[in-house]
């Protein structure tokens, strides 16, 4: 067990939302910090994300593939670049694919989850739940790779 899954056991687990809605990040962070299990931080511009990311420490990442100052694959580049974060699972949530397309290819992008928008937050905290149940967040095994949610219904 590593030091950062030792100081995380029995704490919240940290979701961070990269996003450049505003009312789509307060929402889902509404959503998942009303569950009670979840720490949540924002961050609605990509040219933030890594400073954001650096100070919080998250478990999870989820992030917007297109936003106006950086897009979402240069900002997941920038994590991969520092230890601290390079070994975050990502989950990108776009607009560029529809539910359908999004099914189809299992919700895989170049070994990356993603969710397609418009997704509600219910089916994120569902998609998220799913996820923490597996056990993969905070024991340093976690990769998007990893992550295989259920895209029916």
């Amino acid at each position: 067990m590593d030091a950062r899954s030792a100081e995380r056991r029995g704490h919240k687990k940290r979701i961070l939302i990269v996003d450049d809605e505003p009312s789509f990040t307060t929402l889902l962070r509404m959503n998942l910090e009303l569950t009670g299990r979840y720490e949540v931080r924002t961050e609605n511009r990509g040219a933030r994300a890594l400073e954001t990311a650096e100070a919080f420490a998250p478990d999870v990442i989820l992030l917007d593939l297109i936003m106006p100052d950086q897009d979402g694959a240069s900002v997941a580049e920038q994590f991969k670049q520092f230890s601290r974060l390079k070994d975050v699972p990502i989950v990108f949530v776009t607009a560029l694919v529809s539910k359908q397309e999004a099914q189809a290819s299992r919700g895989m992008i170049g070994g990356h989850l993603f969710i397609a928008k418009p997704v509600s937050a219910r089916d994120v905290l569902g998609h998220i739940e799913r996820y923490m149940a597996n056990g993969e967040v905070g024991n340093g095994r976690g990769s998007a790779a990893q992550i295989h949610f259920d895209r029916g219904g």
